[in-house]
């Protein structure tokens, strides 16, 4: 049987990090946590849980998570968020792959996020596809500043497991308010960086097209009002997005 590693990068997680631990208790053959610098009880608590505790200054998500894949002493690597946990469901499935010696070079699963303290199961957000376990040898980390993925081998076999990956989002709409200006920031410089560019033509479609996809498309309408509002906070978020990246443009010349 192959041995499983549960990686999870951190900081001032203490209010999360027990959960998302023992969801993978009963698969894990260890855990290994690179955090960065944590002033609450995030050391403690994962210590007291029997976890490898690492700590490094912050070197961005994809290059953080690429360092925390070199602590690992297994192969096959399930990476996890502070804020995730594993259903029954996924956690199932995990171990009857584990018991068959882990086949596949990697696994998708979909991704529930809680909103508000409401699970959202329509629109943009669900299913929120990610590959989160896989061998090693055959998938890195992007070096993105934001929105980082997994990013298997050409050759690699991905296999899609039933169950979710349960994920708390925002509690409140100012959280979810302010990330958005901080994400949109960031992720106007990747697209800059990229080489995207924009027009006041993309600038008033482009959140308008989100918000149809999610609300109406995706039926997103399904989840009621927080339904409505995400689908609003989408827009909103490719509004700033697309106007960042205007202000980048005309700031070069």
């Amino acid at each position: 049987m192959e041995k499983l590693s549960i990686v999870i990068i951190s900081l001032n997680e203490e209010r999360n990090i027990e959960r998302c631990i023992r969801s993978a208790g009963s698969i894990a053959d260890e855990v290994v946590v690179l955090d960065s610098f944590s002033t609450d009880r995030t050391a403690s608590i994962v210590k007291g849980l029997g976890g490898n505790f690492v700590q490094q200054t912050f070197s961005g998500y994809g290059a953080q998570k690429n360092a925390a894949t070199a602590l690992a002493a297994n192969d096959y690597i399930l990476f996890l968020d502070a804020d995730e946990f594993l259903s029954e469901a996924l956690c199932i499935e995990i171990a009857e792959e584990k018991n068959k010696g882990f086949p596949y070079d990697g696994y998708q699963m979909n991704r529930l996020n809680s909103y508000c303290g409401r699970w959202i199961r329509h629109g943009s957000w669900y299913p929120d596809k990610k590959i989160r376990l896989v061998n090693r040898k055959k998938a890195a980390w992007s070096l993105d500043i934001v929105h980082e993925s997994l990013l298997p081998v050409a050759d690699a076999r991905i296999h899609h497991l039933q169950g979710d990956l349960l994920h708390y989002t925002y509690s409140n709409l100012e959280e979810h308010t302010e990330r958005n200006n901080r994400y949109s920031t960031l992720s106007a410089r990747l697209l800059y960086e990229k080489g995207k560019r924009t027009r006041m033509l993309g600038i008033m479609f482009n959140p308008f097209w989100a918000f149809v996809q999610s609300y109406l498309l995706r039926a997103g309408f399904m989840d009621g009002f927080f339904g409505f509002v995400i689908a609003v906070q989408i827009a909103h978020l490719t509004f700033l997005k697309h106007v960042k990246l205007y202000r980048l443009q005309k700031a070069s010349g």
